[in-house]
């Protein structure tokens, strides 16, 4: 498997788990989509597009700037490695969606918005994953860096909003085993992607 292959895999297969995952966008999207239709749940799927671009920013320039100080980099690689075996561990147990749990007062993309900046997740991700991977991307090529944020966020967006449709049309894949086997298989991936973030991990300690 080339680099190139493998960070665009990458991308796809951390966009697919972050957003077919249950979390509180997730529920946010259901909730809407059961009040007011595809369409807004729909829209919903594309706040992380609206509040994801200062926290990728300021997570490259200050993981770049610490890129030479083999010692934190270790850490910050262990430390995503963790933070992959916790969604695995999150993806395997997971038991599907109960679509009728989370019926709320009507909610906006504004208030979307909000719930996914006090999400912790998305700093967990960039800081300790996104962009250690971006980087890596980038010292092959500016052009590799751009492809692995382009297909993470295609097939986050992307899988929110299939999500949506889902919801929309009929509930039945959502509470049925094909949902629940497909984000255990992203769990078990997940954990292959923890088992190189700890090894680049060890690999940094080792050049200190």
């Amino acid at each position: 498997m080339t680099s190139q292959f493998s960070l665009l895999f990458s991308g796809i297969v951390l966009g697919l788990s972050s957003g077919l995952s249950p979390g509180p966008m997730t529920a946010l999207i259901i909730s809407e989509t059961l009040r007011h239709g595809i369409k807004e749940g729909v829209k919903i799927s594309f706040v992380p597009l609206l509040t994801d671009l200062p926290i990728v920013c300021i997570a490259i320039f200050i993981i770049s700037r610490l890129s030479d100080m083999f010692l934190l980099m270790g850490a910050i690689s262990i430390l995503g490695g963790a933070f992959l075996v916790y969604l695995g561990c999150e993806s395997i147990s997971v038991k599907g969606i109960d679509i009728h749990a989370e019926r709320m007062e009507p909610r906006s993309v504004r208030k979307g918005v909000i719930v996914n900046f006090l999400n912790p997740n998305p700093y967990l991700f960039w800081f300790t994953i996104g962009s250690p991977l971006v980087l890596k991307a980038f010292r092959i090529s500016w052009f590799y860096a751009f492809l692995f944020i382009f297909c993470f966020y295609t097939f986050l967006v992307g899988s929110k909003a299939l999500v949506a449709i889902i919801v929309g049309k009929s509930s039945f894949f959502l509470k049925g085993n094909n949902y629940i086997y497909t984000i255990r298989f992203l769990g078990i991936i997940l954990f292959v992607f923890a088992a190189i973030f700890i090894k680049d991990g060890l690999v940094f300690f080792w050049k200190q």
